[in-house]
């Protein structure tokens, strides 16, 4: 294994190359939700190409995706923790880049279906081996912080998605992006294996060498006595309904009632996903950082306002019947659902020991998922299909409005979370 010296966990602060490792692993996060979401931005081309149902649409945007994504993580979460971690982060990038690719070569439902399972499972070894490597490269008390910066990966994926989506197929077609964008994941895959080194395990919480890794048995047992774990990981997935859901659907959503075109669409979302989302997951990060200090509960309590007060925000921006005016609003809600993102996951790094913290992510990500980028889309176009009858062209906009429940929910399980955070911790 080619690690980093022994003494370059315990210094008080990361050198420069930490930062670099940091600066690698979003850019890979960042083609991980590139790849994962631009199919919201192609389902209207696709749905023409296809004569698919928005159920169908549904079920390829997140349940087909979240089938062997979160199957496979608590596996690869066991793996990461006893093998090298950027071994297995080279390869899921490959194997879902080229996945990526090949769904530009689909014909019919079923074959996009098979495209969008090998997506899946290659981005299942993507994200707990990162969140282990980056807790074993920063302390504690910048965690959060390091966690949220590589959690931008998910607004500037997203953004990049939606932009690039719209970009390459109004200039090309919907089959040409999925192409290109695998292409480029199988072109970083190499600078990830050669240039990040393993560092040692839990070298901040005073390990001289690596940490030990534990049985799945005793994890889900450590776990077992963690309700805050349990509320945090459930708490993700109510969010992840909403969230997964309104990410693929409104790119149609806005076609649909606003009548913008694909190329407007895509840029119209990509910069309010990039401007909303990135300046929510730093505000949560840095807030996570700050007033954890104070108190552990704060880790969940930041999470479980911001899901409060994005609702109202979220409602009159969907009601609104003025794509100007609905982007304005939206860049409230857009950055407080991505708030919970660092302090959320940098708490899940400190409920269990350094060797268990993969394992950790990957199960906290498979409870996330299933629920969340499982259900999300499906719902969401369930409730489309069921209410066009009455609604027509706008029954797209009263499913959405019917998902915002789960965030209220959400916000419930994060508040239970802080009340068990300070006697949980590690």
């Amino acid at each position: 294994m080619n690690d980093v010296p022994a003494d370059a966990g315990i210094r008080s602060r990361p050198r420069t190359y930490a930062f670099y490792v940091l600066g690698i692993l979003l850019a890979v996060y960042t083609l991980n939700f590139v790849d994962r979401i631009v199919i919201g931005v192609l389902a209207a081309p696709i749905k023409a190409d296809l004569g698919l149902s928005d159920t169908q649409l549904g079920f390829l945007g997140g349940t087909a995706f979240a089938l062997f994504y979160t199957a496979l993580g608590i596996p690869i979460g066991w793996l990461a923790d006893r093998s090298n971690r950027v071994w297995i982060m080279t390869v899921a990038l490959a194997l879902w880049s080229a996945f990526t690719a090949l769904c530009g070569a689909a014909q019919g439902f079923v074959q996009l279906f098979l495209a969008r399972l090998g997506v899946g499972i290659g981005e299942a070894g993507g994200t707990a081996p990162a969140y282990s490597l980056i807790s074993d490269y920063f302390p504690p008390a910048q965690r959060a912080r390091a966690l949220a910066f590589y959690s931008l990966g998910v607004p500037i994926g997203s953004s990049l998605g939606l932009a690039l989506g719209g970009i390459i197929a109004t200039l090309v077609d919907w089959r040409a992006t999925f192409v290109v964008l695998g292409l480029l994941g199988l072109l970083i895959a190499p600078v990830l294996r050669t240039t990040v080194r393993e560092p040692v395990r839990g070298a901040f919480e005073g390990h001289a060498q690596d940490a030990p890794a534990h049985s799945v048995r005793t994890v889900l047992a450590t776990l077992a006595r963690k309700p805050a774990f349990w509320a945090l990981s459930f708490g993700g997935g109510m969010s992840g309904i909403a969230g997964y859901g309104l990410i693929f659907w409104m790119p149609s959503f806005i076609m649909r009632s606003f009548g913008l075109t694909l190329l407007e669409t895509s840029l119209y979302l990509g910069t309010l996903v990039f401007i909303g989302g990135s300046s929510g997951v730093w505000a949560g990060g840095w807030l996570g950082d700050r007033l954890g200090q104070r108190g552990k509960a704060a880790y969940a309590l930041v999470p479980a306002a911001a899901f409060t007060l994005l609702l109202p925000f979220q409602i009159a921006a969907v009601l609104s019947g003025s794509p100007a005016v609905a982007f304005v609003i939206l860049l409230v809600p857009e950055a407080l659902r991505v708030v919970w993102l660092g302090p959320g996951i940098s708490a899940v790094q400190h409920l269990v020991p350094p060797g268990m913290r993969a394992m950790a992510s990957a199960i906290f990500l498979f409870v996330n998922n299933l629920v969340g980028l499982g259900l999300g889309s499906l719902l969401i176009g369930m409730l489309s299909d069921a209410l066009a009858a009455r609604h027509g062209v706008e029954s797209l906009r009263y499913a959405i409005l019917s998902a915002m429940s789960f965030y209220a929910i959400a916000a419930i399980l994060f508040l239970f979370a802080a009340r068990r955070l300070e006697r949980d911790w590690e």
